[in-house]
């Protein structure tokens, strides 16, 4: 894994000095070497810049430093990433006469191109962010892996594009493109993330997963090379003897070929169902002990580290903990989001990172249980959505809109999960419904909140909406999960953290041909009698009773309660001070009362509060006022 950026066409004046700019912003994510290429585009009349910053995982030798290039300069490469099936390629790639002077992927991927040009993705397993020049064609490809684990960021003006795997490597050398754009802050209020193509930048926006894009004469033209197959219905029979081993079989292969590294590894291990799986499945191909990492809070009831012990224990793995406190919080926050580029969307970044942070000084690479949920179906809102469509068949909307939720409202919700599913039971209409699921605001509050922002311009990337309507309830939500939720959040996130701790993270459960078999199969195999039903049954041989049939809890930080004791102040200063950058734009007396009331426990408002705290110290750290 590592950074790449750069740019195409139009000249820029001192060239050295903005590559060496970008690739400080990005030094993080590849400590290990820097390489940066200048070359000419259209005749001289353009140029081309490639820069990367490298993590070595698979081939440590300098051969293998990028920007990488076959054939005398013909096709140069700047990659992030990794092509987990890379051995099996270079295999069939050398049957059709190609000659190699490394053992890395990166040469795999450039000779797969010369070999099939764009066919080549089909064949791809891995994870992938990259900018390729053709000085044959005279063209920049760039592309992202399916699912966007791997970022990439674009800003295109007066004839040329500038690329990077960060926000802050164009915003180092492209100032004036910085302007914060107030639909997006209104849709990370009501989403609780920026949903792709846009960022909190009117002028930046991202590459789409599963895409890739070219650059000719001066124009930039995308094309969608992957969708998820939950966007359709089911086709076919499925063979009903045997599925549970088949996808054994399968997801232990996807762990195995994320083990091909050079370099030390081990495991993110949070006790849960997902990341014990891992750990199970890795500790079959490794006669050495797998190291793991776990991290905790010195709450009771919300620590998951007693379970993540229970299994370490039962692997013999070489295991690691890490504890944090509120002062952790507040002493790394600022630096997170720095490095986010952006609000930290979710607390359970700070985990993330600080155990990223923790497990670099003994490994380069995690692999982790990432995907699970979004593939299998982990979700409460997934069977909630199935049971939220008989609802809706039954109550009428003017019923649930004029006299269910008032009388809810006024009885008080007995948890925030029971108010989203409340809110979206009775959502008609799809995309907000989907949207809902992940309780932020109502679209109502968001606008007495934001009304200084006006209102939304343009459309919404109608994408991650666009399954068949005559796909499963299921189906629909984790196409929609697969397509926004994870790329645009999850994934993203994932990415930020880990490479700020200078560590590559790596997910089997995202295995496109895995990906590619579950979704053939009925959707019991995923809402069974559990959640992820096909995994339990699959993995319960090896894994304790207490781990199977334990409720999810994941990294949970508990700022809900530390909001209302010692990050009281904290939170008073960023969001009710004169010193607020926020309340400048968004409503002061609203502000004050969604504080007051979690204060008091009126209402748990942690998810709110937390978005709004992280949208003020995004002003601050990036020196940003209100959006015009």
């Amino acid at each position: 894994m590592c950074g790449i950026a750069g740019w195409v066409g139009r000249k820029v004046e001192n060239p050295e000095r903005r590559a060496a700019e970008m690739s400080q912003a990005i030094r993080h994510r590849g400590p290990d070497a820097e390489g940066i290429a200048f070359l000419d585009s259209s005749g001289g009349e353009e140029q081309v810049a490639l820069v990367h910053r490298r993590l070595a995982i698979i081939d440590l030798a300098a051969d293998s430093n990028q920007p990488m290039q076959i054939d005398n300069g013909r096709l140069r490469i700047v990659f992030n990433g990794e092509i987990y099936n890379y051995i099996e390629l270079r295999e069939e790639l050398s049957a059709c006469g190609h000659r190699f002077r490394t053992q890395s992927d990166t040469e795999v991927l450039l000779r797969a191109y010369d070999q099939w040009r764009l066919a080549m993705f089909d064949r791809l397993n891995g994870m992938f962010a990259f900018a390729l020049w053709d000085a044959e064609h005279d063209e920049l490809v760039l592309a992202r892996d399916p699912f966007g684990k791997k970022p990439l960021y674009l800003a295109q003006d007066d004839g040329r594009l500038t690329f990077a795997s960060e926000i802050n490597a164009l915003r180092a050398v492209e100032p004036d493109i910085a302007e914060l754009d107030p639909q997006a802050v209104r849709d990370y209020l009501h989403w609780r993330y920026v949903p792709g193509p846009h960022t909190f930048f009117e002028r930046i926006r991202k590459l789409d997963p599963g895409s890739y894009a070219v650059w000719s004469q001066g124009e930039l033209r995308q094309t969608r090379y992957y969708t998820p197959p939950d966007r359709y219905p089911r086709a076919g029979p499925v063979e009903r003897q045997g599925a549970t081993g088949r996808f054994l079989e399968r997801l232990d292969h996807s762990v195995r070929i994320r083990m091909r590294a050079d370099v030390p590894f081990g495991a993110f291990l949070s006790g849960g169902l997902d990341s014990s799986a891992i750990v199970a499945l890795m500790s079959r191909h490794s006669d050495k002990a797998i190291r793991t990492f776990s991290v905790g809070f010195g709450e009771d009831g919300l620590s998951e580290l007693p379970f993540a012990r229970r299994v370490a224990d039962r692997f013999k793995t070489d295991h690691c903990e890490l504890v944090i406190r509120a002062d952790d919080i507040m002493d790394n926050l600022p630096r997170i989001v720095r490095h986010q580029g952006g609000p930290v969307v979710q607390s359970s970044d700070i985990p993330i990172y600080l155990l990223s942070v923790r497990a670099a000084r003994d490994v380069r690479m995690v692999l982790t249980g990432e995907g699970s949920d979004e593939i299998l179906g982990g979700y409460p809102k997934h069977r909630a959505e199935a049971l939220a469509g008989l609802y809706r068949g039954l109550v009428p909307q003017a019923l649930h809109g004029k006299v269910l939720m008032p009388l809810l409202r006024a009885l008080g919700f007995a948890s925030a999960r029971l108010e989203t599913f409340a809110v979206s039971a009775g959502e008609r209409d799809f995309a907000e419904r989907m949207i809902s699921w992940f309780g932020g605001i109502a679209a109502g509050e968001r606008d007495a909140l934001a009304a200084g922002l006006g209102e939304r311009q343009g459309e919404r990337n109608g994408f991650p909406f666009s399954s068949s309507e005559k796909a499963s309830h299921l189906r629909r939500v984790l196409f929609f999960d697969q397509t926004s939720w994870l790329p645009d959040n999850l994934l993203e996130r994932g990415d930020r953290m880990m490479m700020a701790g200078s560590i590559e993270g790596r997910m089997p459960f995202l295995d496109r041909d895995l990906v590619a078999f579950v979704s053939t199969l009925p959707d019991r195999y995923r809402l069974g009698r559990h959640s992820k039903q096909i995994l339990r049954d699959a993995i319960a041989p090896m894994l304790p009773d207490e781990i199977l049939s334990r409720r999810k809890i994941g990294f949970k930080v508990p700022v809900g309660a530390w909001f209302r004791g010692p990050m009281r102040a904290y939170v008073r200063e960023h969001l009710c001070s004169s010193a607020s950058v926020i309340r400048s734009y968004l409503s002061a007396p609203l502000l004050d009362r969604i504080v007051a009331e979690h204060e008091s426990g009126a209402a748990d408002r942690e998810k709110l509060i937390w978005a709004l705290l992280n949208l003020e110290i995004f002003h601050r750290e990036c020196g940003l006022g209100a959006p015009r």
